[in-house]
């Protein structure tokens, strides 16, 4: 198996930070306006973008901790993959440690993937930090969909 993992650092407290993972408020805010659904433990958050979607379900939810997703729906190389989002207090600031855990293999899509969270992961810290995420439709874009769409 093959993991994502990226580490941000956020100039707020852990309650903070975990907010905007743990409410659909806050996950509109940093990763897409549309998110739908459930964020309490056995729920399923529907997340949609122009170009797809996915379904997560909550396998555990700790404020100020940590927020662990499976996917349950959405793109065959993300199907049973999870999402982990471990929290450290340091002081003024909150380490977000993230992993995108479980690929069954470095596939290309891993790559656009892998830069895809980055980017999300520095709108969560423009969103909690500045007031201001930029999440899908107005996120940061690093591929021509059209382009990639025509190819296959």
């Amino acid at each position: 198996m093959v993991d994502i993992l990226h580490q941000v650092g956020v100039q707020a407290t852990p309650d903070k930070v975990y907010e905007a993972l743990a409410t659909i408020d806050g996950l509109r805010g940093w990763w897409t306006e549309e998110t739908a659904g459930s964020t309490d433990v056995g729920g399923v958050i529907q997340f949609r973008f122009p170009a797809a979607g996915f379904d997560m379900l909550v396998r555990e939810s700790v404020p100020g901790e940590r927020v662990l997703w499976e996917v349950v729906d959405g793109p065959e190389e993300w199907i049973g993959t999870t999402t982990d989002w471990a929290l450290v207090n340091e002081g003024d600031w909150t380490t977000v440690n993230f992993a995108h855990r479980d690929w069954r293999e470095p596939v290309l899509f891993m790559h656009h993937c892998s830069t895809k969270w980055a980017t999300y992961l520095v709108s969560l810290k423009h969103l909690i930090e500045q007031g201001t995420g930029a999440p899908s439709p107005r996120d940061l874009k690093i591929i021509n969909w059209e382009v990639e769409a025509a190819a296959s």
